[in-house]
């Protein structure tokens, strides 16, 4: 089989793809132009894709195409009502990132508690040596212990950041569509209760736009809140404002509905101040979790080429 990797780039260029001569002729691109696509889309039988838009204009040509590997759980970049149509597979990639997200959730959090940036500042511009009191203590700074933390999506990743959140002395309040534990609220009670406030929902119909004004007007203890699920599921101008008015303390970001972010997007504007963390979409992308997400991949091509149904996202 032709296997094509189109956006090695947006992977990881340390990531090592030996394991997939297992299963063809492998062809790696660092990067691909929609024009690229096509052109690349000829002769190949697997893609495998990152962050590169498959929409039935790309996926027209591509007379060869069996099979579609994405590099993630979420698939909104892929028109899969076409691939299903046309008979293309498509396959993602479960539950791989769940210790690299959570884990950047949690700093983001201890980050905007702590303060860090502004007492690490303190010690290293030299600041500090030449006081004459032993302390800095000013920002505050506050424990987690005790607060209410928050989680919009409970599935593998809210789950595990909801298990630290515990371990640190938090309350946890969840919510998910289908509540399926003890700590499922609604919505409006997770927002009008919670210190901190975390999203992991995927992006969908449902989630979409899903925090706008009427749920920043809820958040009554102007919390702490962190995206690591996708830049759509919020208005990102309304969340710019309510940053800077104060209603949100602190703001945690890795995703953005704009990937990298322009100089006119609403969070340009904010990305220096104090209350503000926000990293390049690199939450899901720790080495372990790249390495057990090419293994995912090699398992859906292997399961793909016996006839068996793998992590199909086409076939719901």
């Amino acid at each position: 089989m032709n296997i094509t990797v189109f956006d090695r780039a947006s992977i990881g260029m340390d990531l090592n793809y030996n394991a997939l001569c297992a299963y063809g002729n492998v062809t790696v691109f660092d990067a691909s132009s929609p024009d690229e696509v096509k052109a690349r889309l000829a002769g190949c039988e697997v893609a495998l894709i990152n962050k590169v838009k498959l929409t039935a204009e790309v996926l027209g040509p591509a007379d060869a195409l069996k099979l579609i590997c994405i590099f993630a759980t979420g698939y909104d970049n892929i028109d899969v009502a076409y691939c299903r149509e046309k008979g293309i597979a498509v396959c993602n990639v479960v539950g791989y990132s769940t210790e690299s997200v959570a884990q950047l959730t949690i700093a983001m959090a201890l980050n905007l508690c702590s303060h860090l940036p502004t007492y690490t500042a303190a010690t290293a511009s030299g600041w500090y040596s030449r006081q004459t009191s032993p302390n800095l203590l000013v920002p505050v700074y506050h424990e987690l212990c005790g607060k209410t933390w928050g989680i919009v999506g409970y599935g593998n990743i809210g789950k595990k950041v909801g298990e630290i959140a515990k371990a640190f002395g938090c309350r946890v309040l969840a919510y998910k569509r289908n509540p399926d534990s003890d700590e499922c609220v609604d919505l409006e009670t997770l927002l009008r209760e919670s210190d901190i406030i975390s999203l992991h929902t995927p992006l969908n119909q449902e989630s979409r736009g899903m925090i706008g004004a009427e749920q920043i007007a809820m958040m009554d203890k102007k919390p702490i809140v962190i995206n690591v699920a996708r830049g759509a599921v919020w208005d990102e101008a309304l969340i710019a404002a309510a940053v800077t008015d104060g209603r949100i303390s602190g703001l945690g970001c890795d995703v953005f509905s704009t990937e990298p972010f322009p100089a006119e997007h609403p969070f340009f504007a904010i990305k220096d101040a104090p209350n503000v963390c926000m990293t390049p979409h690199m939450a899901w992308a720790s080495a372990e979790a790249r390495a057990r997400c090419l293994d995912e991949i090699c398992q859906n091509i292997d399961a793909f080429q016996k006839g068996e149904q793998r992590n199909r996202v086409d076939l719901k």
